[in-house]
């Protein structure tokens, strides 16, 4: 391991000192001699015709390009309102340094095009990329370019983040591109069809609302496509087979894409069993088709849980076997001028295998479970989303908005339990069963109206309808639970349990912005959340003979009715002071909570005063310090309010208490953000505090490793803290370096045993990693990570260097090798193991040929699982993960 990271060490060093540089540097200023802030300038070699160099000057107008020595260039200066400006230079061995002058002569196409030509430029809240300015020919699809951006990154679940920022929304051409997830475009758009990458910071989808609210967490990315690919049908069409150890493997992925003015249609089809999954079951869970939280500044916190009966997921994407199935469309269609409908459909379905051995010790007593799992499942997924938006005018905008997701899950589990109870060890196995297919229908109705420059008013309305109906199978020898009306002495103990919860949930909000003058505004918000729920859950014992035993005592029976009521009124006033931006607000609320149970109903009414606070100091153009504070009524749904027992596994019985009150939450945020065009530098770091009083905790009480446990409010604060920093910067054009520390710690406070149990958790993660990016050479990246999870009495640790080498050459051939390097251990090294994994694909396609032939291989180390840990605030979790063998993988892929 040592050796390769020393070869890897000595390829990237050998790199950067192949070859001198010459430094040409100065000042570029306008007639009466101030300094140009983002002046655009350029260095173009007179023989080869390329640009060597590029630069974008500071707030006080200085430039700096890196040079090759003994070469003539033209250098091209351009700064949006003066004339643009050519020199030519001549460099020897020396560093030179020259101040530029340009001249007022209003804005100029000749401007225009040098600033189109450059790599990186700025305009207002917008960035733009050129694409072909990073590409070294071995990128594939848009995830690889995104990844060579400065300032941008792309985690393990395809999300993308911009300055430390979560992309929300991705177009291609303007176009809603699968609206409200990222993943699908970053894996599937070709990166030959991409010509510019614009980054949208301050970004609201609603025009006449920009600058009214604080959008500064708002980010969204918009794909320009090159010339030839609008108005033509594009994409690729791939297929392959392969060999693993014991099977064959296949893959048929073809992908189309349309773009023209009037209307866009996208296709994505994937058939594989070697790993890939174009959308996970977390990724089908978490997709919000665009919808956003409007009533995120409400000062309220009422979300709607699911029941998903802890349907195992995948680790890194990883897992024993997985088969998929996946379709999805996108369209765009522009009725007419004022009237534009989008959409999408997706379906999915996945047969996956699981291989899991775990080891969970309860951390008041120390006893253990040890378990060895063996699960297969079934999903099939399904999301649909129609969209409208008419705007006859400037003044009015009305949109509508409905997504569906239909789902279909089945989940059977064969695992051997090894419990250790006070020393003592039994063993027996256990055969669970999950099955669920919830439906969930969600509208959204708004409407935006411009009375006149200072009056604007919108009225937003969301509805959700979600039905779902989990049913959860236990079948062992032990009995692990004391029911009323249970019959025991069976040879195996069968437990069942239907669940029924349906949730109607409407929001509505109804703003008004005032203009008093052009730098402050007042808002005014009459809004409403109103939820009603239902209940339904019956637990029933299969006997040996086959006959059914139902447990109709009303301690193993649900049947609730729950509705919440909030009407707020609520007051903002955002002034722009200087370099400051002040938003003090504050939300009066009048809440109705009824829960109807056991025959007798339970009521809370009551008032509450909720402020906030937003505070923005723009040190410069591109350096911000941003502060939020908010005090914020969190309420729980029904499912902690039912007191009858619920199944939460077959050693864990929970019951809700349907006395809960809300809990109070107090969340201060502080954020730095500083991106330097001069020196592609870019930091951004931030903080969160959150204390929750009165928080919904768990009374548990343990029976060996057997759990029974209830809520209840504590009248001991809750608190966490998480921050985050990250420094990048690109050098000399060629290269890119970061470093990033996020960490995050909890305290919270329980009743274990009939004893109040304080656990705290800290998790920390360190990661420094630095990049080539030449045309024509082999480009590195390089790269470590680690991971150190603190929880109450344990600390894992996972050490991880990693390495990634593509290389473009002979014009024709490109190859891309990924390694990763897992040393996984904790503090007293009871556990201590290392594996790696290693990947690489060879490509060879003719340039300017449509055909493209593959050979590709992964897990060429054959590692056979990988390791992680996990918190509950009552227990720590160590597990071994079962992940596919080694396979090598022949395609051909046809580029339309």
């Amino acid at each position: 391991m040592n050796k390769i990271l020393l070869l890897f060490a000595f390829l990237i060093t050998s790199i950067s000192f192949s070859q001198s540089i010459v430094r040409f540097d100065g000042f570029i200023q306008d007639g009466q001699k101030n300094p140009l802030e983002m002046a655009n300038i350029m260095a173009v070699n007179v023989v080869t015709k390329a640009m060597d160099s590029y630069g974008i000057t500071n707030d006080k107008g200085k430039f700096q390009l890196s040079l090759k020595p003994n070469t003539a260039y033209i250098i091209k200066i351009s700064f949006l309102g003066m004339k643009s400006k050519e020199m030519e230079i001549s460099t020897k061995t020396e560093n030179m340094t020259q101040n530029i002058v340009l001249d007022d002569a209003g804005i100029e196409l000749e401007g225009v095009e040098i600033v189109r030509e450059m790599p990186v430029s700025i305009k207002g809240d917008t960035i733009v990329y050129n694409a072909d300015s990073f590409k070294s020919g071995t990128e594939k699809k848009l995830e690889d370019v995104l990844k060579k951006l400065p300032g941008v990154e792309v985690n393990a679940d395809g999300e993308i983040e911009v300055e430390g920022k979560k992309v929300s929304k991705l177009m291609v051409e303007g176009k809603d591109f699968f609206d409200g997830d990222t993943k699908l475009g970053v894996k599937n758009i070709p990166a030959d069809a991409i010509d510019k990458i614009q980054v949208l910071r301050n970004y609201n989808e609603v025009g006449a609302l920009k600058g009214l609210e604080n959008d500064q967490d708002n980010v969204a990315m918009n794909i320009k496509l090159k010339e030839g690919k609008k108005n033509f049908w594009f994409g690729d069409m791939t297929a392959g087979i392969g060999v693993a150890e014991l099977d064959s493997r296949y893959i048929i992925n073809p992908k189309l894409f349309y773009y023209s003015p009037k209307y866009s249609i996208n296709v994505i089809t994937n058939f594989n069993n070697i790993g890939e999954l174009p959308l996970t079951a977390q990724d089908y869970f978490k997709f919000t088709g665009g919808f956003k939280n409007m009533m995120k500044k409400g000062g309220s916190s009422f979300n709607v849980s699911s029941n998903d009966l802890g349907i195992s997921v995948l680790r890194n994407n990883r897992a024993k076997e997985i088969e998929t199935k996946f379709g999805a469309t996108n369209f765009a269609y522009s009725v007419t001028k004022e009237w534009n409908i989008s959409g999408f459909g997706i379906l999915s379905t996945s047969k996956t295998d699981l291989e899991t051995k775990s080891k969970t010790t309860i951390l008041d007593s120390g006893d253990q479970q040890n378990r060895d799992e063996l699960t297969h499942q079934k999903n099939n997924l399904g999301l649909f989303k129609l969209s409208s938006s008419y705007k006859p005018n400037k003044k009015l905008q009305f949109d509508y908005d409905i997504l569906t997701k239909i789902s279909k899950q089945d989940e059977d589990t064969d695992l051997l339990r090894e419990s250790v109870v006070d020393n003592v060890s039994a063993t027996e196995t256990i055969l669970t069963g999950k099955k669920q297919d919830p439906t969930s229908i969600n509208q959204d109705l708004s409407l935006y109206y411009t009375q006149s420059d200072k009056n604007i008013f919108a009225f937003e309305m969301q509805h959700l309808y979600q039905d779902e109906n989990p049913f959860y199978n236990a079948n062992l020898r032990s009995q692990p639970f004391d029911l009323s009306g249970y019959i025991p002495g069976q040879n195996r103990n069968d437990l069942n349990q239907d669940r029924f919860v349906k949730t109607n949930k409407l929001d509505t909000k109804l703003d008004y912005y005032y203009m008093v003058t052009p730098k402050s505004n007042i808002n005014i918000t009459l809004g409403n959340t109103y939820s009603y729920q239902n209940f339904n859950s019956h637990i029933f014992q299969m006997l040996d003979n086959g006959a059914r035993n139902d447990l109709d005592s009303a301690e193993n029976n649900n049947n609730v009715k729950y509705t919440f009521d909030d009407v707020f009124l609520g007051f903002h006033y955002k002034i722009l002071a200087g370099k400051f931006t002040l938003t003090p607000g504050v939300s009066l609320h009048s809440y109705g909570m009824k829960n109807t149970q056991l025959g007798t109903d339970y009521s809370q009414n009551f008032m509450k005063v909720l402020p906030d606070f937003f505070a923005l100091y723009q040190i410069k153009k591109a350096e911000t310090l941003t502060y939020n504070f908010s005090l914020t009524n969190d309420f729980t749904d029904i499912n902690q309010l039912a007191s009858g027992f619920v199944l939460s596994d077959y050693s864990s019985l929970f019951r809700g208490n349907r006395y809960l009150e809300n809990a109070t939450s107090q969340v201060h945020s502080l954020r730095y953000f500083k991106y330097n065009m001069f020196n592609f530098e870019n930091i951004f770091a931030n903080a969160t505090y959150t204390k929750k009083i009165d928080a919904i905790k768990t009374k548990a009480d343990f029976t060996g490793i057997n759990q029974s446990s209830t809520p209840y409010n504590s009248n001991l604060a809750d608190e966490t803290f998480t921050g985050m920093g990250n420094y990048g910067r690109s050098f000399l054009k060629n290269y890119k370096a970061s470093v990033n520390a996020t960490f995050n710690w909890s305290k919270f406070n329980n009743i274990q045993n009939n004893v109040l149990a304080t656990t705290e958790s800290f998790s920390q993660s360190y990661t420094v990693k630095a990049a080539t990016n030449y045309k024509n050479m082999p480009n590195l990246e390089l790269g470590y990570n680690a991971l150190i999870n603190k929880y109450s009495g344990s600390t894992y640790y996972t050490d991880k260097p990693f390495a990634r080498l593509d290389y473009y050459f002979l014009n024709s051939f490109s190859f891309v090798s990924e390694y990763e390097f897992y040393h996984y251990y904790n503090s007293n090294k009871t556990v201590d193991n290392e594996y790696d994994f290693l990947s690489a694909s060879l490509i060879y396609q003719k340039k300017d040929s449509k055909w493209e032939y593959k050979i590709s291989a992964t897990n060429l180390l054959n590692t056979t699982y990988l390791n992680d840990d996990s918190f509950s605030q009552f227990s720590t979790r160590v597990s071994q993960y079962t992940v596919q063998p080694r396979y090598i993988i022949f395609s051909m892929k046809y580029n339309l």
